[in-house]
């Protein structure tokens, strides 16, 4: 499996180069900021027209990531729609994807700034989810042990023969990992901003997405 493994809390756990988190023991994969719907909201808004494929091109990579760890429970980490209209103008098809994707597993939104709501897509829909010794959270808070958590859509660069590279990463030190945006249109932010550089601790790590997941200390 492409993976960089990892410890928080005393939990085994890995980093797939897809930017979902994979917790072998609990059969858990968990993925934050999938924006489905992200091109329907644009254009709802008056942004413009984008090719409508993120939700199909996100639910795609999402599939795959089941199929291969068989995971039996999922948490989407917050931000799973771009809005809550958004979820409720996503396409029967892609409906039936989710329920699809659902079928047979535990499956968990966690609530996100963009979709506070609930959500009528199957599964359960909470604030935060504790599995100890984790616990599950759209944004992450001072003073934590444990935490998962997502958001900030976090980028790293590394220079690498020459050349500077900039792909999303997970974020981690012994209190939280701070996962990256698994959605096909979601941007990201720079390690070393503020908000993220006072969060993590001075020996935290980035591992930066990809076909081989890299693990750097976390840029400045």
């Amino acid at each position: 499996m492409n993976e960089h493994p990892f410890m928080l809390a005393g939990a085994q756990l890995s980093a797939l180069g897809s930017g979902a988190l994979w917790w072998r023991d609990q059969s858990l994969l968990c993925v934050s900021d999938l924006h489905l719907g992200k091109s329907e909201r644009i254009a709802r808004r008056g942004g413009g027209q984008v090719p409508p494929y993120d939700t199909r091109d996100t639910l795609t990579r999402l599939g795959a990531d089941i199929a291969l760890t068989n995971a039996r429970t999922v948490i989407c980490l917050g931000d799973s729609f771009d809005d809550l209209a958004a979820a409720r103008a996503l396409p029967e098809e892609e409906r039936l994807w989710i329920a699809q994707l659902q079928a047979g597993r535990r499956w968990v939104w966690i609530e996100g700034n963009h979709d506070p709501g609930p959500i009528d897509l199957g599964g359960t829909h909470i604030a935060e989810l504790p599995i100890a010794p984790l616990t599950f959270r759209h944004i992450a808070q001072r003073k934590t042990s444990g935490e998962v958590s997502g958001h900030y859509h976090p980028k790293a660069r590394l220079s690498l023969r020459g050349r500077s590279i900039s792909r999303p990463a997970f974020l981690y030190d012994i209190d939280r990992v701070i996962l990256p945006a698994y959605g096909t249109y979601t941007g990201g932010l720079r390690s070393h901003d503020a908000a993220l550089d006072t969060l993590m601790r001075p020996e935290a790590h980035a591992i930066l997405t990809g076909a081989v997941p890299t693990c750097i200390p976390m840029p400045r």
